[in-house]
């Protein structure tokens, strides 16, 4: 067995924690959850040498151990509660260089709460592009902490790092804020209190147990009015003290060259970028691109995946002979399976496009320039940050909307963001607006799938917008709202880290969907497959029947599809479908597409795997350019002979998945980021109100 030390990465947030984490772990990490929060954590593992790993706990960034947001509480939850089992031997502290001043105060707190600290001096290229140099020696004798300096980005000086953790005498405990200071019969009453030993700890603890909402709380104000403490008037003292000892460790250490100081590509791409107008424009083409590289770019690769699932199919039904089992695997697992799976190089994409606006620092500015917009609507600019990721998922979304203070936004920002198409809708649009528009249509130099494709994902952002302005009139705060947002420098993208995240991704969209799809895909078959007995018995013996009939008019391919199409209508899923029928067929649906509806409320992508199930084993009418699952749609008839799938009711499918509230796993975040079930039920009325409202009115109209 190996040794094990836990090394916790700290620092404030677009310091480059994610670039050295995933240079010093590689894919030698897992995702999950911190302990009793929603709040995402990384734990990898790095190979110190033949005898040591390192176990790396990626901590949320934050820029002091006075948490104001949900992510920040956790990464203090963590450094000052030793009892945790994640509680790190060592602090690997990243910090950006060409900052220092700001993201050394949080260093000299975590080195208070007694655990040793290593500094990482991140990003010193772009410091020395502004003409600021560090005399690394110096600064490390200044701060008492080894100091290295290294390139996360391009694995630069990572074996510096390693040795560090290795080298025990560098382990060092120091003090930067004289605890003493404050009355020691106060520290004593607080130490029993929290429990806690390390005295600066413990009066950390003291201090925010506001935040915590403990039984603690009331034992604690007792203990400050007692001994006329007054912890705004200590939060003061104690930064200002801090940065007595970072200004004079900053200042003997640097050194700036004046005459390399320039204004810089970002300040210089920022007078465009930021502008009111300009920078509008500019993020609405980008967009606008993006949808359409979504469509033009994927072509090849969705088509060797549709060759894929068409090999597989027919060496199943080649290899397995005729049976239950033959037809469970090609006409529920695997139908269901591709009709998903298809579109995972779309998702690549969208998921690439958004994280190469993250890493190159463009994602901050959409910020900046959406405030304004935002602010009337209930919200501010950090609320366009989980928007915009919502059109990868609305999971990670709401999440991250824990960055925003005011509780009134925050919450705002959370009932809206489902409203944001994203990637689990994709497939559902892109099988109908394949259906909508031919493939050959263009305007002028444009494909127009990309701009049907971009104009529901704007349908979706202003539905939130108004959504959000009704929420703003009967959510109550008693907070002020501010908008601060650290823009950083322009980077280009770390294409290492870009193809671990597409590989996190696409992993978690192929097995999470994967794994809805095939339970949905088994039980709708056997529901699909299988009915009341006489029925089924009936139909059975009028197609024995027919086939054995001299005076036959139809071929044996017609006869087995029709035969299908009766035995699916007759079955359990069918008697539910035309259960349901009445309510749905205002708004264009029949029966069928009504079972898909109930089977995507699992996941909004599981709709285009649950008409895949349903027109395979349905069957399909003849002809080959029929195989696939957009052509047997179109190809459907209603009772008039007309095609079932008309403009009116191909766009009144798309308005109502626009709108939908149909992911469960969605709802259970909204109820474990806001503590209650009210605002999940109270998001799954209005959105399925306002789907179904939407569509009446988009069929009636193109009807």
């Amino acid at each position: 067995m190996k040794q094990e030390i836990t090394v916790a990465l700290a620092g404030n947030p677009n310091s480059g924690k994610t670039s050295l984490f995933n240079a010093l772990t590689g894919l030698n990490h897992k995702v999950s959850n911190f302990p009793g929060t929603t709040v995402e954590k990384k734990i990898g593992y790095c190979n110190l040498n033949a005898e040591t790993r390192a176990q790396i706990i990626d901590l949320p960034g934050t820029y002091s151990l006075y948490p104001k947001s949900a992510d920040e509480l956790v990464t203090y939850d963590i450094l000052r509660n030793k009892a945790e089992t994640n509680f790190p031997d060592l602090v690997l502290f990243i910090a950006d260089a060409s900052n220092l001043k700001r993201n050394l105060l949080l260093l000299t707190q975590v080195a208070d709460l007694g655990v040793p600290v290593i500094l990482a001096l991140n990003m010193v290229d772009l410091a020395e592009r502004k003409g600021v140099f560090y005399e690394l020696d110096i600064l490390a004798k200044e701060l008492g902490i080894p100091v290295v300096s290294i390139n996360a980005r391009n694995k630069e000086g990572i074996l510096k790092i390693k040795n560090l953790l290795l080298d025990e005498s560098k382990h060092k405990k120091v003090t930067y804020f004289n605890i003493n200071q404050v009355d020691q019969n106060l520290l004593n009453e607080i130490g029993e209190i929290t429990d806690k030993k390390n005295p600066y700890a413990a009066l950390q603890y003291a201090i925010n147990a506001g935040v915590y909402l403990n039984n603690k709380a009331k034992q604690i104000n007792a203990a400050f009015e007692k001994y006329n403490f007054n912890p705004k008037q200590f939060q003061e003292l104690e930064i200002l003290q801090r940065y007595k000892v970072i200004d004079d460790a900053v200042r003997l250490s640097r050194r700036q060259k004046t005459n390399h100081v320039i204004k810089n590509i970002t300040q210089k791409a920022d007078v465009i970028l930021t502008h009111r107008i300009w920078g509008l424009v500019i993020f609405l083409s980008l967009l606008f691109f993006v949808f359409q590289a979504i469509f033009s770019w994927s072509a090849y690769p969705m088509d060797l995946v549709e060759m894929g699932f068409a090999w597989l199919n027919a060496t199943i039904e080649k290899s397995l002979p005729d049976g239950v089992l033959n037809d469970l695997l090609v006409h529920g697992v695997v139908a269901g399976l591709s009709g998903v799976i298809i579109f995972l190089p779309q998702i690549i994409i969208l998921f690439a496009f958004i994280a190469v606006l993250e890493d190159v620092g463009y994602m901050a500015r959409v910020g900046f320039i959406m405030d304004r917009i935002m602010r009337p609507f209930g919200m501010n600019g950090k609320s366009i940050v989980p928007l915009i990721s919502g059109m990868a998922c609305a999971v990670p979304s709401i999440m991250a909307s824990r960055s925003i203070e005011n509780k009134k936004e925050r919450l705002i920002t959370i009932l809206v963001t489902p409203l944001m198409s994203c990637s689990a809708r994709l497939p559902v649009y892109t099988l109908l607006i394949g259906m909508l528009v031919p493939e050959t249509a263009k305007w002028g130099p444009f494909n127009v799938h990309g701009v049907v494709l971009m104009a529901m994902y704007l349908l979706g952002f202003i539905a939130a917008l108004a959504s959000a302005a009704v929420f703003k009139l009967f959510v109550k705060s008693k907070g002020t709202a501010y908008f601060m947002m650290e823009l950083p420098s322009y980077k280009l993208p770390v294409w290492n880290n870009l193809l671990i995240t597409l590989y996190e991704k696409g992993s978690a969209f192929v097995v999470g969907a994967g794994k809805i799809i095939v339970a949905v895909s088994v039980i709708l078959w056997a529901f699909a497959s299988f009915g009341p007995r006489g029925s089924m018995r009936a139909i059975d013996e009028k197609y024995a029947t027919l086939a054995m009939s001299a005076d036959a008019t139809m071929s044996s391919e017609e006869l087995a599809a029709q035969k299908s199409a009766e035995r699916l209508q007759a079955s359990y899923a069918g008697e539910f479908g035309k259960w349901i029928e009445p309510a749905i067929k205002p708004i264009g649906f029949d029966w069928k597409m009504g079972i898909a509806l109930l089977t995507s409320l699992a996941a909004r992508e599981v709709f285009v795997g649950t008409m895949s199930t349903i027109y395979s084993v349905g069957g399909g009418a003849e002809g080959e350019d029929l195989n696939s699952i957009k052509h047997k749609m179109l190809a459907e008839k209603n009772e008039k002979g007309e095609p079932l799938y008309s403009v009116a009711t191909i766009l009144s499918l798309m308005v109502f998945y626009a709108f939908a509230m149909q992911c469960m796993s969605t709802l259970s975040i909204v109820k474990s980021e806001t503590q209650s079930w009210k605002w999940p039920i109270v998001q799954f009325v209005y959105m399925t109100a306002l789907a179904y409202v939407s569509s009446l009115i988009v069929f009636n109209i193109f009807s």
